[in-house]
């Protein structure tokens, strides 16, 4: 009973992955819309000279994503909570390097089995500004 619940779960999140991470199609029926188009908007937007704080252009990079689909700056929902990440690891160059390329290429095992789904559209610049913003969820400053 167990076995055939957790069978029906991970399908249903399955689905869930696939309808969150699909392309969005014009009511027109013409090709579909980048799924980053929100995105691309964000970057546009926090990139400019008077935003000027890396902190909160990782904040505006990450509202624009879809990292709330599986992310929430303080609950666990299907992947650890922001702060759970900050928590964990050290806020360093080199671990928001690796937390970076992690959010590009997805992955899993270090949070259980539940794959993250790549972001190989974002560049490595606005994903290490995301894990800035993140790793400073606890406080802690970068070393």
């Amino acid at each position: 009973m167990k076995r055939v619940f957790l069978l029906v779960a991970a399908g249903c999140l399955m689905v869930l992955l696939a309808i969150s991470c699909g392309s969005k199609k014009e009511e027109a029926g013409s090709e579909s819309e980048d799924v980053y188009s929100d995105y691309e908007i964000a970057e546009q937007e926090t990139t400019t000279p008077e935003t000027g704080d890396e902190l909160a252009q990782g904040k505006a990079l990450i509202e624009a994503s879809d990292c709330k689909t599986c992310h929430h700056e303080t609950n666990k929902i299907i992947g650890p909570a922001h702060k759970e990440v900050a928590e964990k690891y050290e806020f360093t160059a080199a671990n928001v390097t690796m937390l970076a390329e992690k959010i590009i290429k997805g992955g899993s095992g270090v949070w259980g089995d539940i794959m993250m789904t790549p972001h190989a559209n974002l560049s490595q610049a606005d994903a290490e500004k995301m894990s800035r913003y993140i790793l400073s969820l606890d406080g802690e400053e970068e070393k």
